[in-house]
C-alpha cells in the first residue's frame, strides 16, 4: 500500500471542502478528484475560488490529482457543443490553478434507444474538438466509461482510445457491470490505455457496494494494473445514506435496511476507503 497514491471523490463525505479535507486527512488520502466544491461543480467555480483551494488543500498537505469534471456529459444530438466548449476552457484553467494533472471527460449521451454506432462520426468529431482545446494545457484528458454515453462498452472505449492516442482511460468496474459488461474482459481489452482506477464496484443489480463485495473483480484487477506499474486509484464511494438510520436503532442495536447502507456520508466514505485498504 506504501507506493499506491489513493485520491477520492470526497464530496461524497461532506459538501463543504473543510469536510472534504477532514475526511482524507482522517482516511490517510493523498488528495482528490475534485468535483463537488463547497457545493457548486468544479466547472463552474471561479479562478479565485480554485486558488482559495488550493491554499486549503495544501495547507492539510492535500492535492488536488483529477479535475472530476463533467466534459462529455451532454446529449450528442441536443446538447449545446459550442457553449460546453466555453465550460472546458474556463475548466482548464481552474485545472491549472489547482495543479491538476488529470481530466476526467465522457463522450457524449446517446439518445435512448438509438444505436451508438450512428454517431460515431459525430463523437470522434467532439471529442477531436475537445481535445484540441486542450492542446498545451498540460492537462491529460482521461475518458471515463460512463453508462448511456458513446463510450459505455469495452469495445467502443478501447474505439476511442485508439483514435485518439493523447487520451488516456479512467477504468470504472462498477459502471461496466451496470453496462453488462465484463469487467475482466474489459480490463484486459483497455489496460495498455489506462491511466487510473476508480474504485467502485456492484452487484449484478447494478446497486453500489463496497470494493471487493461486489461482482466487479476489483481486486483481481487492481492487482493486475499494480502488477503493470500503476500506483493511483480514485475511492468513488456511491454508498447508500439513510440519515434516519440512527433514528429507528435502540442503543447496541442495528436495523437492517439494505446491504452496505450507511448512517452518515462520512460513516460510508470511511466504509468505502476500509474495503479499498482491505483489497491491497
Amino acid at each position: 500500500m506504501d507506493t499506491m497514491k489513493i485520491y477520492a471523490f470526497a464530496d461524497e463525505a461532506a459538501k463543504a471542502v473543510d469536510g472534504q479535507i477532514a475526511a482524507m486527512v482522517r482516511n490517510g488520502l493523498q488528495g482528490l478528484e475534485i468535483r463537488g466544491v463547497d457545493g457548486q461543480n468544479v466547472s463552474a467555480i471561479s479562478i479565485e475560488k480554485a486558488r482559495e483551494v488550493r491554499a486549503r488543500l495544501e495547507d492539510a498537505g492535500l492535492k488536488v490529482w483529477t479535475i472530476g469534471s463533467p466534459i462529455g456529459k451532454i446529449d450528442i444530438e441536443t446538447g449545446d457543443f459550442a457553449a460546453h466548449l466555453d465550460v472546458l476552457r474556463h475548466t482548464l484553467e481552474v485545472a491549472r490553478v489547482l495543479g491538476a494533472e488529470n481530466l476526467r471527460m465522457f463522450s457524449f449521451y446517446i439518445p435512448g434507444g438509438k444505436n451508438p454506432a450512428d454517431y460515431r462520426g459525430k463523437v470522434m468529431d467532439q471529442v477531436g474538438e475537445m481535445l484540441r482545446a486542450g492542446e498545451g494545457s498540460g492537462v491529460c484528458f482521461c475518458h471515463e466509461n460512463e453508462k448511456g454515453i458513446y463510450g459505455d462498452m469495452a469495445e467502443r472505449c478501447l474505439e476511442l482510445l485508439r483514435a485518439f492516442p493523447a487520451m488516456k482511460g479512467v477504468f470504472d468496474p462498477a459502471n461496466f457491470v451496470q453496462c453488462g459488461q465484463d469487467t475482466w474482459a474489459g480490463w484486459e481489452m483497455l489496460k495498455p490505455f489506462i491511466k487510473y482506477l476508480h474504485i467502485k464496484d456492484a452487484l449484478a443489480d447494478g446497486s453500489v457496494v463496497p470494493a471487493g463485495k461486489g461482482i466487479g473483480q476489483v481486486k483481481k484487477i487492481v492487482d493486475d494494473y499494480r502488477a503493470q506499474g500503476g500506483d493511483a486509484v480514485t475511492i468513488e464511494p456511491h454508498l447508500k445514506v439513510f440519515d434516519g438510520l440512527k433514528g429507528l436503532e435502540r442503543e447496541g442495536e442495528s436495523s437492517q435496511v439494505g446491504l452496505y447502507v450507511f448512517d452518515s456520508s462520512d460513516a460510508a466514505f470511511d466504509a468505502a476507503c476500509d474495503a479499498f485498504k482491505s483489497l491491497l
